[in-house]
């Protein structure tokens, strides 16, 4: 029997190539986007959901349960990013960053899994990133939003292990997908004491999201993952250079992978 997956923000980006990629391997996929009605066109079923809303969260939810009669595997990738020096972005935006891509993937977690506990089987993905390994310059809300989820996956996979769920995480680096375009940009104020540096990181992030990798990466490693009998907490896919930022920050002295930052990104 196929298995359901259910994929937040599968409307477009790296949450498109997942469900795409799934529809051609005999998955049911059902993504979701804030107002699916809009959507005409696309290659499986969106329902809509909004991470920030649980009204919404349970109606999708319901909705998929009750058409299909099972849910077997989520996909938490709704998310969204934040730029800006800490000090000049708005703590409001901050918070929420925080609500969408940590408080958002963990109620969508909280509406599943009474139905996998039911079928004493489910699988629960949630992508984080390679930022959330580490504090990066003027990006540091996402980083830790992303961290955050990182460590309340641990948590959470122990806690319903003996339920048959499995959990995991799959942490991408840059991807060439329309994130920038959907961030919360910090202003480049004129007077601000950040603003030469501010702008040249805002520039470096944008090209490296331009010239990132193709989300399919992402859509193959998932499906790998479906297909493990016992997953692992952690998973990274990204280039050779950014999967080795993570090694890199274990082994050296804090202030020599500060330092090595700080050249990357010219501070």
């Amino acid at each position: 029997m196929a298995k359901v997956v259910l994929i937040t923000g599968g409307s477009s980006g790296i949450g498109k190539s997942v469900g795409e990629f799934l529809s051609q391997k005999g998955f049911i996929v059902y993504g979701t986007s804030r107002d699916a009605s809009k959507i005409k066109e696309h290659p499986f079923k969106l329902v809509s959901l909004n991470v920030n809303n649980i009204e919404t969260i349970s109606k999708a939810v319901e909705k998929v349960i009750a058409t299909e009669g099972q849910l077997d595997i989520l996909i938490n990738n709704a998310g969204m990013g934040i730029t800006g020096p800490i000090e000049e972005t708005p703590t409001d935006e901050m918070r929420n960053v925080f609500n969408t891509n940590l408080f958002g993937a963990i109620d969508v977690m909280k509406a599943v899994l009474p139905q996998m506990r039911k079928q004493k089987s489910g699988l629960i993905v949630n992508v984080t990133s390679i930022a959330g390994y580490m504090g990066l310059p003027f990006r540091g809300i996402y980083s830790a939003t992303k961290g955050a989820l990182e460590i309340v996956t641990e948590a959470i996979r122990m806690e319903v292990k003996s339920f048959g769920i499995k959990v995991t995480n799959v942490a991408p680096g840059d991807f060439a997908t329309n994130i920038a375009s959907g961030r919360y940009h910090t202003p480049v104020f004129e007077d601000s004491p950040y603003k030469e540096n501010y702008q040249s990181n805002l520039n470096l992030m944008d090209s490296h999201v331009d010239s990132g990798s193709d989300p399919i990466e992402m859509a193959k490693e998932i499906y790998k993952i479906i297909n493990t009998s016992n997953p692992k907490v952690h998973y990274k896919v990204g280039d050779f250079l950014q999967k080795f930022s993570i090694i890199l920050k274990k082994v050296l002295p804090d202030t020599i992978y500060e330092k090595m930052l700080m050249n990357h990104y010219k501070l």
